[in-house]
């Protein structure tokens, strides 16, 4: 693999305050329910939680978005909201960002979707979900069509967030997919279960378990993930597949390529979620200011090695990926 110049891929993290991603997808209200457990409860064999604090984050595309900002980069954000408390609170969360909300579509009688977890003494006691995940009406997939023709002209590039939530039915999948070519966007895919839509994409990033659902091989060996990408990759076109893989960090996939391992530095791991939208945040944006795929993987790997050691629904600053950087760094070069 061979060795890495920290200073270019410090100056690759500068110059992501040039950038201006669209992300589109499901976005979510994260919300945390913490507090104390001392006994179980005399109706039922569970434990009773005394509430101390409650707090809300945006997740899912909406934490993509956080993390472009919190990583110095613009950010537009299309998405759907309902017509509830939930949905009012995510446009106010968006708009602290300083990015549009106007931008989010509000979808009559359908759910925010909402995911609340009661954690105590650190740990989860039990998570509720609040969704619909069938497409929306064709009036609304149209007017997300509308919110993406608004921004198109002020953006460098794309991230799909397909969570499976309904927001991308194909047919906005497919419609939104034709602007992006069109305009000559590179669109970076954090996919679900499907890719179909998006054939053209510059890079596809999806996790073990969801490239094996994607390309129908259970994945057991290095054998298997190459069959695996490269089915991917023939169902994208030429575009790149990154698979992450929690702790061994992320292999590489592009044209004429062999495959490339990228490991991450050992961190003490708090917490996993939202590690993924960090991951792809930082891919995309490093990709955008002119990193390497195999550049953009490392830094990518000091983002999310930060997001890991961080209790919930995270992001990641400029000057916490650069003090992660170094570790990041020596840890690819170990296999070179």
């Amino acid at each position: 693999m061979g060795t890495f110049d920290r200073k270019r891929l410090e100056d690759v993290i500068d110059a992501f305050s040039d950038v201006r991603l669209l992300v589109v997808g499901d976005l979510v209200l994260d919300e945390y329910v913490g507090g104390d457990v001392e006994r179980v409860s005399p109706e039922a064999p569970v434990p009773v939680v005394r509430v101390t604090e409650e707090t809300v984050v945006l997740g899912g595309a909406a934490n993509v978005a956080r993390n472009l900002v919190s990583l110095g980069a613009g950010a537009a954000l299309v998405s759907l909201v309902g017509d509830d408390e939930a949905g009012i609170r995510v446009s106010e969360l968006v708009g602290a960002l300083g990015i549009d909300p106007a931008d989010l579509v509000v979808a009559e009688g359908r759910p925010t979707t909402r995911k609340t977890r009661v954690v105590a003494r650190n740990q989860q006691v039990v998570r509720l979900d609040r969704e619909n995940i069938d497409p929306p009406a064709a009036r609304i997939g149209r007017s997300m069509i509308a919110a993406i023709d608004r921004v198109l002209e002020s953006v460098d590039g794309v991230v799909i967030e397909d969570y499976g939530k309904g927001a991308l039915s194909n047919r906005v999948a497919s419609a939104a997919m034709g602007r992006f070519l069109e305009a000559g966007l590179p669109v970076a895919v954090d996919p679900k279960s499907s890719i179909s839509p998006y054939h053209g994409a510059a890079l596809v990033k999806p996790n073990l378990r969801e490239a094996e659902e994607l390309s129908g091989i259970a994945i057991r060996g290095d054998e298997d993930l190459n069959r695996a990408a490269r089915r991917i990759r023939q169902e994208i076109g030429r575009g790149a597949v990154v698979v992450t893989r929690g702790s061994r960090g992320m292999t590489l996939f592009e044209e004429g390529a062999s495959s490339v391992d990228v490991p991450t530095a050992p961190r003490e791991v708090f917490d996993v979620q939202g590690a993924g939208d960090t991951s792809i945040a930082a891919l995309a944006l490093s990709l955008c200011a002119g990193a390497s795929l195999l550049e953009s993987a490392v830094i990518a790997n000091a983002a999310a090695g930060v997001v890991i050691g961080k209790i919930g629904t995270a992001t990641v600053s400029v000057s916490e990926t650069r003090e992660q950087l170094g570790a990041a760094i020596e840890a690819a070069e170990e296999v070179s």
